[in-house]
């Protein structure tokens, strides 16, 4: 009973790192997965003042439009897809059945940008996106919501009080990491959406985005700085006025995110550890009233010819011995906290690969540093001594 006490403080310490890496791990994979859903190697543009009206009464433009896009398609290197887009939540009806969804007025280029492809039909191309063409593409959510168990392609859905036919079936992204449906979208042309859907919030060829995907992820910082200057000259901005936009660059938000979750990770194993360190302290004492009793057990086994080293590498691997069965005990209740967590609690949790050894080590560690000092003590005692003692 008072070794398996005295265990407990060791598999406490060693559950609690366990599962707070796990749900450390689990809400970086979470981050990285939310970010990453947004697209690879992708720059997203949006007008935005710095300044308030500091930059207009300079005479900077306020809005993106499509020239800017086609000035960065054409002049900016590394670029291999670039989309304006409108965007505003909008009511789709179809047969009787109708769904409150987001709608996107892009180019052809939308899905390149944003790595997605077409389950079923077609994506309507860069023609049809300028002529305005009253064609869409449905999100798998949508699709299954308007046209359940059928076929939409060819069927026709109205979008606010606007007719389109449905052309196409964006392939399944399912949830992002932050929850969000990535399928409840529709896809219109660009300016079909602006001219039929959101006239009132975007005039003339304004945009509210420019999706901006390079080449590769090496090659996107070089090209964010390349857009900057390139749009600051566009809308003829002063030299070190702010500017009327804002370039997102999705690689430096994943990165920061990233960093932040590690931070977040290393943090909680911190606060953890500590009561690993606590039961450290358990065995040790437990081990200095372990030697007390023993002492004429100890004086005998000397007596009869055992060494000095050998009394001390028996208590080190008796604390040695408490120390790693809590911590294969402990192991295995954070283990099983963290999946209970994930599953019941709807928490991100990832168990790394090297929980096992890496916790199953420490906990030899914590056996010899706290057992260290009661294995000397033992291996000190005079024989004489310890067998006069009652």
């Amino acid at each position: 009973m008072r070794s398996a006490l005295t265990a407990l403080g060791v598999v406490i310490g060693v559950a609690a790192v366990v599962m707070m890496t796990a749900i450390g791990l689990g809400a970086q994979q979470q981050v990285t997965s939310a970010i990453s859903g947004l697209g690879s190697n992708l720059l997203v543009v949006t007008p935005g003042a710095g300044r308030g009206f500091a930059a207009q009464a300079a005479g900077s433009g306020m809005s993106l439009s499509d020239r800017d896009a086609a000035a960065i398609r054409q002049q900016v290197e590394g670029v291999i897809a670039v989309s304006p887009a409108v965007r505003g939540g909008q009511q789709v009806v179809a047969q009787g059945a109708n769904w409150n969804t987001r709608v996107e007025g892009v180019t052809h280029d939308y899905l390149a940008a944003r790595d997605l492809s077409i389950a079923s039909g077609r994506m309507f191309d860069d023609r049809e996106a300028q002529q305005g063409r009253k064609i869409a593409v449905l999100g798998q959510t949508v699709a299954d919501e308007l046209f359940p168990g059928l076929d939409p392609i060819g069927q026709r859905v109205r979008i606010g009080t606007v007719p389109f036919e449905v052309i196409g079936v964006l392939a399944s992204k399912g949830q992002s990491g932050f929850g969000q449906d990535q399928d409840d979208i529709v896809l219109t042309p660009l300016q079909a959406a602006r001219s039929r859907l959101f006239g009132r919030r975007v005039r003339g060829d304004n945009v509210q985005q420019i999706y901006v995907k390079a080449a590769d992820e090496d090659a996107l910082y070089a090209m964010e700085d390349d857009v900057k200057a390139l749009l600051r000259e566009r809308h003829r901005i002063a030299p070190g006025a702010d500017d009327d936009f804002q370039v997102q660059n999705m690689a430096s938000i994943l990165e920061a995110g990233q960093k932040a979750t590690q931070t977040f990770t290393v943090l909680l194993a911190a606060v953890a550890a500590v009561s690993l360190l606590v039961g450290g302290v358990g065995i040790m004492n437990i081990m200095l009233v372990s030697v007390t009793e023993r002492t004429r057990e100890i004086g005998l086994r000397m007596a009869l010819g055992a060494r000095r080293s050998d009394v001390l590498m028996q208590f080190a691997l008796e604390s040695v011995a408490l120390s790693l069965g809590g911590g294969l005990i402990g192991l295995l209740i954070g283990v099983s906290g963290a999946l209970l967590l994930a599953k019941v609690g709807q928490w991100p949790a990832a168990v790394p690969a090297w929980a096992a050894p890496v916790s199953l080590g420490f906990s030899v560690l914590v056996g010899v540093v706290f057992g260290a000092y009661p294995a000397w003590r033992a291996a000190r005692l005079d024989p004489i001594e310890a067998l006069r003692r009652e």
